[in-house]
C-alpha cells in the first residue's frame, strides 16, 4: 500500500534548523530524491540527533531477572519489572497460545497517533530478549545462532565467546568489540579475521599479534602499527624468529602490572605514526568510519555491505540498499527509513523497531515479523492489513491509510520539550521504555542524569545489589600462574567501585570458563567488571561524527571527512598518502 506525498526533488541544497539541538544541517538534492521515493517529508532533526533518537530506543546491556507473564518461569529480559507491562519468554511469545490482534484498537482521530501506539505497546506482551536460535546463551541479547556464549550483545554465529558487543562469527574469545571472524582472541576492537590476537585494534588477517594497531596480513608482531605482510616485528622493528621469541618472553604477559604498563607505552607509540582518515576495507565512494564492502554509502559508521545508503550505523550484515537513517541488523533490507534493529528481507519500511522476516510496506511497527501492509502495530506476526493490531480488509486498509497520515500531520505528537513528531519522524524520545543510561545512545553520546532529564529523556537509577564483596581487586595475584581455583567462589570488587560513568556493576565473578581461558592464554585476570571493560573498549573507537580536514602529509592538498576531530593528537593522512607509507 503506497501513500503519495507532495514532495519533489530539490535541485539545490537546503539548510534546515534541527528542532532538537537547534543547529543548522543541510539536506542535499539526492536526499530529497530519496524522501520523494519513500513518500516522506524531509527530516526536522539533524543526522546526529536522529541517530541519538534511534539509539535511545536500543537496550543491549541492561538485563533484568523477572517472570514470564504467561508461564511464570524465571527469565532474563531487557524490560524492568517496574515498567508494569506483560513480558513473555521466547517460547510463549512465539507460541500459539495468544493472538496479538486480540489487543487491537479502533483508530481514534481525536488523539495523536503516537499516544495510541504506545498505549497499545503497554498492553501487548513484549518479547523478553532479541535473541534467536541461541544454545546455552541465556544472557546474550540482540543475537542469533550463538552457542555457549555469555554476556555478548549484538552478534551472530559465534561460539564460546564471553563479554563482547558486535561479535560476528567468532570463537573461543573474550572481551571483543566490533569483531568479525576472530578466534582465540582477547581485548580486540574492530578487528577482522584474526587468530590469537590480543590487546589490538583495527587489525585485519593477523595471527599471533599483540598490542598492535592497523596491521594487515601480519603474524608474530608486538606493539606495532601500520604494517602489512610483516612477521617478527616489535615496535615496528624487524627481528629474527629466535630474537622475537626471546623478546616476547621477556614481556611477561602473565602479569597484570606489565599489561597496564605496556598499554600506556604502546598507545603513546601508536600516536607517532599517521592514521588513515577512516578504517575500512573493500569500499567505493564512502564516507564515515569502520566500513566494509560498501559502495555509495555516506556518513555511515560500523557497517558492512551498504549500497546507495546514508546515515546508517551498526549494520551487521548486508546487503542494505537505498536506505537512510538505519541502525543495527540489516541482512537484505531495501528502501528503509528511520528504522532500528530491522532486517532479514525487509523492504519499504518507515519507522520500524524490530521488524524482520520478509516484512513489506510497513509503517511504525514494533517487534513484528513477517508482516505486510500494516500501520502502528505491536508484536504482530505474519499478518496483513492491520492498524493498531486491528484486522481490516484490503479495501478498508487502503481507505484508512492516507487518513492516518493526514491525521499525523494535522495533529502531531508534541513532547514535553516542544518537539513535534509528524509522519516520517522516528518514535519520540520520551516514549522509549528504557532509561537513556540503559541504551546504546549513552555509550556513544554520554550525558549526566541531569542533562538527560533536562532533554526529556528517561533515566534508570540502579537498584541495590544484594551481594557482599569477598575479594578486592588488589588482592588478586598479579600473575595468572599464581591464581588458584578458590577465585571461583569470590565476589570480586570492580576497580572502579561504581565511581565512573560506565554503568559499573561494582562487582563480578570469575567463572570456571574465564579461569580456563586466561590460563590457556597465560593472561592475567581482569580487575574491572564486564561493563567497565566494554565502555573502555568503546572509548577506543572514534566517535560517530565527521569533521572536514586536510591531509597532514607535507605537500598533500587532499581533503576528506574524518571521524578524527581536529584537536586530536593523531597524524591523519588521506588514503593515497597512507597507503604509500604503509604498503
Amino acid at each position: 500500500m503506497e501513500y503519495k506525498n507532495e514532495n519533489k526533488i530539490n535541485s539545490t541544497s537546503s539548510v534546515q534548523v534541527c528542532q532538537n539541538c537547534k543547529k543548522d544541517f543541510t539536506i542535499e538534492p539526492d536526499d530529497f530524491g530519496f524522501y520523494e521515493k519513500m513518500n516522506v517529508p524531509p527530516p526536522t532533526f539533524c543526522p546526529e540527533c536522529r541517530l541519538i533518537r534511534r539509539l535511545a530506543w536500543r537496550n543491549e546491556r541492561s538485563l533484568y531477572n523477572r517472570e514470564c507473564s504467561l508461564c511464570k518461569k524465571k527469565i532474563v529480559s531487557i524490560y524492568n519489572e517496574e515498567l508494569s507491562m506483560p513480558v513473555y519468554c521466547e517460547k510463549c511469545w512465539w507460541g500459539d497460545g495468544w493472538d496479538s490482534t486480540e489487543y487491537g484498537a479502533e483508530y481514534d482521530f481525536s488523539r495523536p497517533f503516537f499516544v495510541q501506539l504506545f498505549e497499545l505497546r503497554r498492553r501487548v506482551p513484549a518479547l523478553n530478549l532479541f535473541s534467536f536460535m541461541n544454545i546455552n546463551s541465556p544472557y546474550c541479547n540482540m543475537t542469533n545462532d550463538f552457542k555457549n556464549c555469555y554476556l555478548v550483545h549484538d552478534g551472530t554465529f559465534s561460539e564460546n565467546v564471553s563479554y563482547g558487543s558486535g561479535v560476528f562469527s567468532c570463537k573461543e574469545s573474550q572481551d571483543l568489540t566490533m569483531t568479525r571472524k576472530c578466534e582465540l582472541c582477547y581485548e580486540l576492537v574492530t578487528c577482522i579475521n584474526c587468530y590469537q590476537t590480543f590487546f589490538s585494534q583495527n587489525c585485519v588477517d593477523c595471527v599471533d599479534v599483540y598490542f598492535s594497531h592497523s596491521l594487515r596480513n601480519c603474524n608474530n608482531c608486538f606493539g606495532c602499527t601500520n604494517l602489512a605482510g610483516k612477521s617478527y616485528c616489535i615496535f615496528n622493528e624487524q627481528y629474527t624468529k629466535e630474537e622475537y621469541e626471546k623478546k616476547l618472553k621477556s614481556f611477561n604477559l602473565d602479569s597484570q602490572k606489565n599489561i597496564i604498563s605496556l598499554k600506556e607505552k604502546i598507545h603513546d607509540f601508536w600516536k607517532k605514526f599517521p592514521k588513515k582518515y577512516y578504517f575500512g576495507v573493500r569500499n567505493v565512494n564512502v564516507s564515515g568510519d569502520y566500513l566494509e564492502n560498501s559502495k555509495n554509502a555516506k556518513e555511515c559508521f560500523g557497517a558492512a555491505n551498504l549500497e546507495d545508503s546514508k546515515f546508517c550505523s551498526f549494520v551487521s550484515n548486508g546487503p542494505v540498499r537505498t536506505t537512510y537513517d538505519f541502525s543495527h541488523y540489516g541482512d537484505n533490507i531495501e528502501l528503509a527509513y528511520e528504522c532500528l534493529q530491522c532486517g532479514d528481507g525487509v523492504s519499504n519500511i518507515r519507522g520500524g523497531w524490530g521488524v524482520w522476516t520478509s516484512s513489506r510496506n510497513v509503517n511504525y511497527c514494533i517487534t513484528s515479523p513477517g508482516v505486510s501492509d500494516v500501520f502502528g502495530c505491536v508484536a504482530l506476526k505474519k499478518k496483513k492489513y492491520c492498524i493498531l493490531n486491528k484486522q481490516y480488509t484490503k479495501e478498508e486498509y487502503g481507505e484508512l491509510f492516507p487518513k492516518i497520515i493526514k491525521h499525523m500531520n494535522d495533529m502531531p505528537y508534541v513532547d514535553k520539550e516542544g518537539r513535534i513528531y509528524k509522519y516520517g519522524e522516528f518514535f519520540p524520545f520520551e516514549l522509549s521504555l528504557f532509561g537513556y543510561n540503559e541504551t546504546t545512545a549513552y555509550e556513544y553520546f554520554p550525558l549526566t542524569k541531569e542533562q538527560a532529564l533536562e532533554k526529556g529523556y528517561r533515566w534508570c537509577d540502579k537498584a541495590e545489589r544484594g551481594y557482599s564483596i569477598t575479594k578486592k581487586p588488589e588482592n588478586i595475584p598479579d600473575s595468572i600462574t599464581d591464581v588458584d581455583n578458590s577465585i571461583l567462589g569470590e565476589v570480586v570488587a570492580c576497580e572502579h567501585s561504581g565511581k565512573c560513568n560506565e554503568n559499573c556493576m561494582t562487582a563480578f565473578r570469575i567463572s570456571a570458563e574465564d579461569l580456563k581461558f586466561h590460563r590457556r592464554l597465560n593472561l592475567p585476570l581482569p580487575r574491572l567488571c564486564p561493563n567497565c571493560r566494554h565502555y573502555q573498549r568503546v572509548e577506543l573507537r572514534n566517535p560517530l561524527k565527521l569533521w572536514h580536514r586536510k591531509c597532514m602529509n607535507k605537500g598533500c592538498q587532499n581533503e576528506f571527512e574524518t571521524s578524527y576531530a581536529p584537536e586530536r593528537p593523531e597524524i591523519i593522512y588521506c588514503e593515497k598518502c597512507y597507503n604509500k607509507e604503509v604498503y
